[in-house]
């Protein structure tokens, strides 16, 4: 007879269909979602759920008995691929739900995204997170690498309109530019990296040398490494307050399955 485990957390997995899928540069896709989502609520910017993938050449995901602890998985066999990723737009009166999928050309996420397909049956569980900054004029300083956009882009929808915020955006080439929107007093930096620079290079000769105050709201995602490196700098310089500094790793380079609880605080 198998046996099945729970997961550790309660977490609601929501199936979902794929509705649409845009290509937003070479390295950017967008696929909106259709699906179950009575109950799910965004309640601040930079939020994240969790996606559970497809394997490779499958276009559906089955999904296990839910519980009062959480999904029942069986164990006699892999379970699909769980990752996390900040929406980058929820419409609850039409109930579509925007995810933008960097392609990098490995992980299951990234070679999902590239082949994906309207009607297309994944799951999704959250959202998750917050944000520990008010959402107010600013002034903002606010940075990240293409994984970050989503996020990014929340954060500036979320901003009054009379909001003063500095954006440094780092992508590998010029051709990955994409509208990112923000306040109309935002002003939008976009720096290229090489492909032989480190990710976040760019980030941090930009931001180690912005004009701030200790009364700047400041919020910085991208490689793990990177951030820390960059929150270290600003912190020993001692130019940014700590408690309106927010940092977060979304990704590190050489890992497959880099953890969503990386606050990048920990260097």
């Amino acid at each position: 007879m198998t046996t099945a485990t729970p997961t550790r957390r309660r977490r609601r997995l929501r199936p979902v269909e794929v509705a649409d899928v845009q290509r937003l540069s070479d390295r950017l896709t967008s696929v909106t979602f259709t699906g179950q989502f009575d109950g799910f609520e965004i309640a601040t910017p930079t939020q994240h759920i969790k996606i559970l993938i497809p394997f490779p050449g499958e276009h559906e995901v089955a999904l296990p008995p839910s519980t009062p602890e959480g999904p029942l998985w069986p164990t006699d066999g892999p379970r699909p691929p769980l990752r996390t990723y900040t929406p980058r737009r929820f419409d609850p009166e039409t109930g579509r739900l925007e995810v933008q999928f960097v392609i990098h050309g490995e992980g299951p996420a990234s070679a999902w995204a590239e082949r994906a397909t309207p009607g297309d049956r994944l799951a999704i569980g959250g959202p998750g997170g917050r944000l520990p900054l008010a959402i107010d004029a600013g002034p903002w300083l606010i940075a990240g690498d293409e994984s970050a956009l989503p996020a990014i882009g929340t954060l500036l929808d979320a901003l009054p309109d009379d909001a003063t915020a500095t954006v440094h955006l780092e992508a590998e080439d010029s051709a990955q530019r994409v509208e990112i929107g923000g306040p109309g007093a935002a002003q939008i930096h976009w720096l290229d990296r090489s492909a032989s620079q480190n990710p976040g290079s760019e980030l941090h000769r930009a931001l180690t040398t912005a004009p701030v105050t200790r009364e700047t709201n400041v919020w910085v995602a991208g490689e793990a490494g990177a951030v820390r490196g960059i929150r270290r700098a600003l912190l020993d310089a001692g130019r940014i307050d700590p408690a309106r500094f927010v940092t977060r790793g979304y990704w590190r380079a050489g890992e497959s399955n880099h953890p969503d609880h990386d606050h990048g605080d920990d260097a």
